[in-house]
């Protein structure tokens, strides 16, 4: 049966409010509570999550497919390179054949175009697990992982060390929803994109510098500096963002009780040195927990929309 109404679609941190945010933050901590105490309800029994990989993926498939599992639902994998996409099918034919098969559709791919048209022609919510441009289910992970440590971001300071990419795109939409400020420390002609600095002006700074960026921080984030699709650049951008290393020296800058976090996979020795990624301050394995829980918390609230 069609829906009576419109889909609800995650297509980045833009498509909820701030306090639509806030419940999903505060209901995945519930959910994580929950399923670590072995009471996982079944809310999604009889439902199907359809889940489509352009990029390849570990946490992302890994998150939903268990998120599925533990609410009594089901996941369904697909990648572009074994189903019609991947041979030029229209992702409007596809969207249309999927969206009647399925309760909800997660996506994740390289031009953010593909899921505003996926979602267009989907009569079932539409999640974009990743594009090029926004990473918006990693922020809810992020943001939950910094509220079950130290409480709300509102008036906190966030350092971006790195590219300005589709990582730091999502963290400058959630410094307007959480209410924080976001300093950017990138190399000059990878900052993210114009408009974007634009529309965010108010919260956003670019830092002339990482130490700039980290001094007086109260969480400080980075990411690869290839990320799939730039591997050709790896080596050139490696000389690029030489000095941007997140390290316990950058650390040093930061507020005494700054948290570290990066969305992985991680190449230690790189965009982080090896022996942060596994000191106290750094909760990146918990991080990547809470995709699961968050995401439980998402589908949910789009399921109830």
């Amino acid at each position: 049966m069609v829906p009576s109404k419109a889909p609800r679609h995650f297509l980045t941190l833009d498509d909820v409010t701030r306090d639509e945010l806030s419940h999903i933050i505060q209901r995945a901590i519930e959910l994580k509570k929950i399923q670590r105490a072995g009471n996982s309800p079944e809310l999604f029994k009889n439902k199907v999550l359809g889940m489509i990989f352009e990029k390849s993926s570990t946490r992302t498939r890994v998150s939903f497919e268990s998120g599925m599992a533990q609410m009594g639902g089901h996941a369904i994998f697909l990648s572009t390179k074994d189903s019609q996409l991947g041979r030029g099918e229209p992702v409007e034919d596809a969207a249309r054949c999927i969206a009647s098969m399925v309760d909800m559709v997660m996506i994740r791919t390289f031009e953010h175009k593909t899921v505003e048209r996926f979602a267009e022609y989907s009569r079932v919510p539409v999640i974009n697990g990743l594009s090029d441009d926004h990473h918006p289910c990693q922020l809810l992970a992020d943001i939950q992982t910094f509220v079950e440590h130290r409480g709300s971001l509102a008036g906190k300071t966030v350092a971006w060390v790195g590219d300005g990419n589709n990582m730091c795109q999502s963290y400058m939409q959630a410094a307007a929803l959480c209410d924080f400020q976001l300093r950017i420390a990138t190399p000059k002609g990878f900052e993210p994109w114009d408009h974007m600095l634009e529309k965010c002006k108010d919260r956003v700074i670019i830092a002339n510098s990482p130490q700039d960026a980290v001094t007086g921080a109260d969480l400080i984030v980075t990411d690869t500096w290839a990320s799939m699709g730039q591997e050709d650049e790896k080596k050139q951008r490696e000389k690029i963002f030489y000095g941007y290393q997140v390290n316990s020296e950058l650390m040093s800058h930061a507020n005494r009780d700054a948290l570290f976090m990066h969305c992985l996979p991680a190449y230690r020795g790189k965009e982080v040195s090896a022996e942060l990624m596994d000191a106290p301050d750094a909760v990146v394995w918990e991080e990547a927990e809470n995709r699961l829980h968050a995401q439980k918390a998402l589908m949910e609230f789009l399921f109830n929309q």
